[in-house]
């Protein structure tokens, strides 16, 4: 497949190593003032050329999942106050309230003035009583994380038929369903596309999905292509940045290799209403991280 290099890699990066990435296991001197200006990191200034492209930028929990079970609001809190206005959670050990009841947990949201827009759950279980939780929160999308590899294109089929079946259940509920992809399934496979798959045999009125960034560039496929193809079928995205070498992993944005600012860019033209941060992996302190993340979304300008 043919790259469309310029829209979701840094060209000075991109320069620098000569290569793209292809995949993974889980950034002088005097210039006279235009109208927009870039910074280091490939991001256009918002103090120069205007208001931050997505100002309801929000986190993804499993990025502080080393510190949130010990004190939750305490954590969430310091999300708010870096400048997160929205969360998507996970299933931890105290589930995806945290150990609290939904409206205790859509409550102190509101007081930290953030919205829980999703949660990854395990939809192969309980899923009614955690669409019912889920409602009753706040949220509006419930999203499966991971199903691995599947075998074989059948396979693949007859989990596009039981995510139809998780759709009925979580539209009943009054939320909706979706799934979360990883690099597996935009790797060829017989000749066919996995997510491909899934996007052509799920009802899109059941059936809502998430684009994990990383992970559609470091399978190989080009995401522009992708994100313009189905165009209106993804509703959220992750925004995670890539090293690809010495191997391949998440960093904080902007010390990377992914030009957000034009990927961004087609990601909400196709649709997508919902941009969520995550980091799998850090440099230094999770707090460090997620504060860098946060000041870069901040200046983020689309291109």
């Amino acid at each position: 497949m043919t790259y469309n290099r310029r829209l979701f890699l840094k060209s000075a990066g991109a320069a620098a190593a000569g290569t793209l990435v292809f995949s993974i296991s889980s950034c002088g001197g005097s210039k006279e003032k235009t109208s927009e200006s870039t910074d280091s990191t490939g991001v256009a200034s918002a103090s120069i050329s205007g208001a931050p492209s997505i100002p309801d930028f929000g986190l993804q929990l499993y990025s502080v999942r080393d510190i949130i079970g010990a004190d939750p609001k305490g954590v969430l809190k310091q999300i708010a106050g870096l400048g997160y206005k929205k969360v998507e959670s996970y299933a931890g050990d105290k589930g995806f309230l945290w150990g609290m009841k939904p409206k205790e947990f859509k409550a102190y949201m509101d007081e930290l003035g953030m919205t829980i827009v999703s949660t990854h759950a395990d939809t192969t279980k309980d899923l009614e009583k955690t669409a019912a939780e889920a409602a009753e929160a706040g949220l509006s999308y419930v999203l499966q994380p991971y199903i691995g590899p599947q075998k074989t294109l059948d396979e693949w089929n007859k989990r596009a038929e039981e995510f139809n079946k998780r759709g009925e259940i979580c539209k009943k509920a009054g939320i909706k369903f979706g799934y979360h992809n990883h690099d597996y399934s935009f790797k060829v496979q017989d000749g066919k596309i996995p997510q491909e798959l899934l996007l052509d045999n799920t009802d899109k009125s059941l059936v809502h999905f998430e684009l994990d960034l990383m992970w559609i560039v470091a399978a190989g496929t080009d995401p522009v292509a992708h994100l313009k193809k189905y165009a209106g079928r993804y509703d959220l995205c992750h925004i995670k940045d890539l090293v690809s070498t010495p191997k391949h992993h998440s960093t904080d944005l902007g010390k990377g290799e992914i030009d957000f600012a034009s990927l961004l860019k087609v990601a909400s033209d196709s649709g997508i209403t919902q941009f969520i941060v995550e980091q799998e992996e850090y440099p230094g302190p999770v707090l460090t991280s997620i504060g860098n993340d946060a000041e870069y979304m901040k200046k983020l300008v689309f291109k």
